[in-house]
C-alpha cells in the first residue's frame, strides 16, 4: 500500500494538534462566558448589517478548510452578535426561554458523548428515564406514567394527540388508518389553543374540518358548556369525539381552561384528556402558583417545554403520559435490526423510539438532571413566582398609566397592552402600536412580540426570563411611553 493510501486509511476528523485544539476550546468557553456575564450591557436585539446578511447568504460551498480557529473568528465576529436576543433580560418576546450556564456546558458534553438515545445499555438512558420520572413527580402524574423527551411542544403534543387517537378510535388504526370507513374522529381544543393543533389534525390525518374550536369566556378560558353542546351534536350526526385539549397558560394571554371540570367531562364521555402545558404546567413546580394549574395531575397526556419556563437551553420537551400501554401501543415497533437482547449493549431494548416517532435521538435529558441536581426544584421555582411578580408590577403600571390600557386578564406571566391617545380610532390605534412595537426592537430597548386581542393589535409581554429585574420592567414601561408618544408626535404632525 503506497503512502498516500494508508494516510488516507487512517486519517480521522479529530485535532491535527490537540494541544492547539484544547487552547481554542478554553477560549470558545471564555468567550461565550464573557457574552453571557455581558448581556446587561448589550442591546437586546439589533439587525444584521445589510453587507454582513449579504455575505453570509451568499458564501460559496467550503471544499477546502479554512482551518478551526478561523472558522471559530467568523463566528465569534459574524454570528454570536447577531442573535434575536432571547437571552436578553429585556427579551419577552413568544415564548422562548433562556438558557443556563451550566446546562449550555451539558449540552457540550451531551455532544461530545454523542450517544444514541433510542436506549441501549447505557448510562445515558438511565439519565432520561429519571428526568421523566422527575418530570411525572412534579407534574402529579403516576409514578409508572410513561414519557418520553422532545424537541418541543408542537412534537409533544401532537404525539399526545397520536396516542389519543390510538387509544379512543375503536379499531386498530395502527393497521387500518383512516380510510376504512369507520366514523370520522371529531378533536376539540378552545379557540385559544395553540397552533400546533391544526398541524397535528393534519399530519394525524383527522383534518382541520374534524377539529372543533370551543369558544371562550371573558377570561379566555374554553367554555365547558359550548363544549359539551358541540359533543352532543356530534354524536347526534355520526362523529366519534375522541380527545379534548385543555391549555394550561394560553400562548396569547397565559389563561388556564378549567382542567378539573375538562377532566369531569372527559371521564364521563369516554374521551381522552390532553393538556398542552407548554409554559403554564411548569407553574407546578411552586406552591404559591400551582393551585392556577390545579387539574393538571388528572391529565391522559400532558406536554410540556423546559426549554420555556424552565430556563434550558432549546430543545427540550417532556410528555407524559398517564397509560404506558396505551402510549407505546401508539408508536412501538420490534425489527430484528433492534431487537432487544438480555444482555450486551442492547440489553434492555430501544424504550424511547417506542414512546415517539424518533428512533435516532440525543442527549437531551443531560441539561435538565444536572440543572436539576445543582440547583434543585426550588430555585426554579422562585425564578417562577418572580416572575409572575414582575408581571404583575407591569400590570399594574400598565393600569396606572392614561396612555396605556391593559387588554386582557394577566393570571400568570403574560401581559397584553397597548399605547392608546384620544381621539384615534380603532384602526389608527393599531396602526401606532404597531409601530411602537418595531421602535422599542429596533432601538435595542427590548423585545416584546404582538398578538391579537378581541380584534385588537397588542403589544405581548411574556415572562419566562430568569434574568429580568424589576428595573427591567420599569424600563420596559418607559420604553413603551417613550416610543409610542414620538409616534404620536409624528403622526399628528402629518
Amino acid at each position: 500500500m503506497s503512502q498516500r493510501q494508508d494516510a488516507g486509511n487512517t486519517q480521522s476528523m479529530d485535532p491535527k494538534d490537540w494541544e492547539s485544539f484544547r487552547a481554542l476550546s478554553h477560549q470558545m468557553v471564555d468567550d461565550i462566558l464573557g457574552h453571557l456575564q455581558d448581556l446587561p450591557n448589550q442591546p437586546t436585539w439589533q439587525p444584521i448589517p445589510r453587507d454582513l446578511a449579504e455575505r453570509l447568504s451568499t458564501e460559496e460551498l467550503p471544499r477546502h478548510g479554512q482551518g478551526e480557529q478561523a472558522a471559530y473568528n467568523q463566528f465569534f465576529q459574524d454570528v454570536l452578535p447577531y442573535p434575536n436576543g432571547n437571552l436578553h433580560p429585556r427579551y419577552f418576546g413568544w415564548v422562548q426561554g433562556n438558557g443556563i450556564p451550566l446546562a449550555h456546558m451539558a449540552d457540550m458534553l451531551a455532544s461530545a458523548m454523542n450517544p444514541h438515545l433510542s436506549g441501549f445499555n447505557q448510562a445515558p438512558a438511565l439519565v432520561e428515564k429519571q428526568v421523566v420520572k422527575w418530570m411525572a413527580e412534579l407534574m402529579g402524574f403516576p409514578a409508572d406514567s410513561s414519557g418520553v423527551l422532545e424537541s418541543g411542544g408542537t412534537m409533544g403534543n401532537i404525539l399526545g394527540l397520536a396516542v389519543a387517537r390510538w387509544a379512543k378510535a375503536g379499531y386498530d388504526v395502527r393497521k387500518e388508518g383512516l380510510q376504512s370507513g369507520h366514523p370520522p374522529m371529531t378533536v376539540y381544543c378552545s379557540s385559544e389553543t395553540h397552533g400546533w393543533i391544526t398541524k397535528g389534525v393534519e399530519l394525524l390525518g383527522i383534518g382541520t374540518a374534524y377539529l372543533r374550536k370551543v369558544p371562550v369566556n371573558a377570561a379566555f378560558e374554553m367554555e365547558v358548556g359550548e363544549l359539551s353542546k358541540m359533543l352532543d351534536e356530534d354524536v347526534a350526526a355520526g362523529y366519534r369525539p375522541i380527545c379534548v385539549i385543555g391549555t394550561a397558560g394560553t400562548v396569547n394571554t397565559g389563561a388556564t381552561d378549567d382542567l378539573h371540570a375538562l377532566a369531569d367531562l372527559c371521564h364521563a364521555r369516554n374521551l381522552w384528556f390532553h393538556v398542552d402545558g407548554a409554559f403554564g404546567a411548569l407553574a407546578r413546580l411552586s406552591p404559591e402558583l400551582a393551585p392556577i394549574v390545579d387539574g393538571i395531575e388528572r391529565a391522559d397526556s400532558l406536554a410540556f417545554d423546559l426549554h420555556k419556563w424552565m430556563y434550558l437551553p432549546f430543545e427540550l420537551a417532556c410528555l407524559l403520559v398517564r397509560d404506558d400501554n396505551a402510549h407505546t401501543g401508539t408508536f412501538a415497533f420490534a425489527p430484528s435490526y433492534i431487537a432487544g437482547l438480555e444482555r450486551g449493549v442492547i440489553a434492555g431494548g430501544l424504550p424511547f423510539s417506542d414512546r415517539g416517532v424518533d428512533l435516532t435521538r440525543g442527549f437531551k435529558a443531560l441539561k435538565a438532571w444536572m440543572c436539576l441536581k445543582a440547583y434543585g426544584v426550588d430555585a426554579f421555582a422562585q425564578c417562577i413566582e418572580r416572575n409572575v411578580r414582575q408581571t404583575r408590577r407591569l400590570a399594574a403600571a400598565v393600569e396606572a398609566h392614561p396612555n396605556l390600557e391593559l387588554l386582557a386578564p394577566a393570571p400568570l406571566n403574560v401581559v397584553c397592552l397597548r399605547f392608546v391617545a384620544d381621539g384615534f380610532s380603532e384602526e389608527a390605534l393599531d396602526a401606532l402600536n404597531l409601530e411602537t412595537l418595531l421602535r422599542i426592537q429596533e432601538s435595542g430597548d427590548a423585545v416584546p412580540s404582538s398578538t391579537l386581542v378581541n380584534g385588537h393589535f397588542a403589544i405581548r409581554v411574556c415572562n419566562v426570563n430568569h434574568r429580568t429585574t424589576d428595573a427591567d420592567i420599569d424600563f420596559l414601561v418607559a420604553s413603551t411611553l417613550k416610543h409610542g408618544e414620538a409616534v404620536l408626535s409624528g403622526q399628528r404632525q402629518l
